[in-house]
């Protein structure tokens, strides 16, 4: 198999999704074709075709491949769906999410460049939830029990530091909030504290408590290089690390398990605008190269990000919501001239 040529699932989505896919899908035709990509459903798509918003045959696809592009997929509503992404984060243990952030054009935040890498499987999205009935009220009190442990912690921590040797960052900041949450997220804090001195004199660790972080993001963003969260926290936050840079159409995401790796854009599926070729595809863009990255085609990863910040910013070649003209596809045609260049 040569090197144009890497197996991969490609879940178009739902929404805007199978537009934004298409977009990436002729970019990276354009750097030469590095995937050879197996094509399934999921979400809304998935029901449709099998009743299912997450088919055996999309498991089975990445259970194959080990590798999967997605665009965003849409939960059903009633009916006792999951969440397909939930569900995909547990069937291939994808432990890891990490969200990067940067500068793309100019805004209110400028020379942003974060990192952040969220606890996948824990937390309170273990959703281990019941009600208990008081008098004739059967739900009148709702309890969700969160859970961490500390092999776990242990085991995100030591994907934080790896990263960030990798990638040349220099500090990890942890966010917890320990001080209320002593137990949940002290345990994540003190497992966190136990990795980080096999990477002393490599990279520097400071925690911080969730609230005052969300502050100092919004004061201060330039005092941080990477965040390691829980579960929760890294939710929220990674939406807020995703404003300081112009909204979730320009940061991707990608998450990591053992056997793994699933990389996707981070915004919804907006319905809203679907069909009407205005998305913005910047965020699965950004993730097929975070995705060349993970196979070692660092080279095309290179030439894909200096593509669009080329086009953004010497072509002036931007969708609307960058307050730009371009169709997606007027968009895509302009990335894919400068990364073929």
């Amino acid at each position: 198999m040569n090197r144009s040529s890497i197996p991969a699932t490609l879940i178009p989505g739902d929404g805007i999704g199978p537009e934004v896919v298409e977009a990436t899908v002729q970019v990276l035709d354009a750097l030469g074709a590095p995937f050879e990509w197996d094509v399934q459903q999921a979400g809304m798509a998935g029901v449709a075709a099998t009743g299912d918003p997450l088919p055996d045959a999309t498991l089975n696809s990445i259970r194959e491949r080990k590798l999967a592009l997605k665009g965003p997929l849409t939960t059903p509503v009633g009916g006792g769906f999951r969440s397909a992404n939930v569900r995909l984060r547990e069937a291939f243990q994808l432990f890891a999410n990490v969200r990067p952030v940067r500068t793309l054009v100019p805004g209110r935040f400028e020379n942003i460049d974060l990192v952040l890498v969220r606890e996948n499987l824990s937390g309170f999205y273990v959703a281990h939830e019941h009600y208990i009935a008081v008098g004739s009220d059967p739900k009148a009190v709702a309890v969700s029990t969160g859970v961490n442990t500390r092999e776990g912690s242990k085991r995100i921590a030591r994907f934080a530091f790896e990263y960030a040797l990798k990638h040349g960052r220099k500090k990890i900041t942890v966010v917890h909030k320990a001080n209320v949450l002593k137990l949940l997220t002290g345990i994540f804090l003190e497992a966190a504290r136990e990795v980080a001195k096999e990477y002393e004199g490599r990279v520097e660790m400071d925690d911080m408590i969730v609230d005052a972080c969300a502050m100092q993001l919004v004061l201060n963003p330039w005092r941080f290089d990477m965040l390691l969260c829980t579960n929760l926290f890294g939710d929220i936050l990674s939406d807020q690390l995703a404003g300081l840079v112009g909204g979730l159409g320009m940061a991707p995401g990608s998450n990591f398990g053992t056997d793994a790796a699933i990389f996707e854009a981070v915004h919804g599926s907006a319905p809203d605008i679907a069909g009407k070729g205005i998305a913005n595809p910047i965020s699965l863009m950004l993730a097929s190269a975070m995705m060349l990255d993970h196979v070692g085609l660092g080279d095309l990863a290179e030439r894909l990000r200096t593509g669009i910040d080329t086009t953004l910013n010497v072509d002036n070649v931007r969708t609307g919501d960058l307050k730009g003209s371009a169709t997606t596809r007027e968009f895509a045609a302009a990335v894919s001239r400068r990364v073929a260049a």
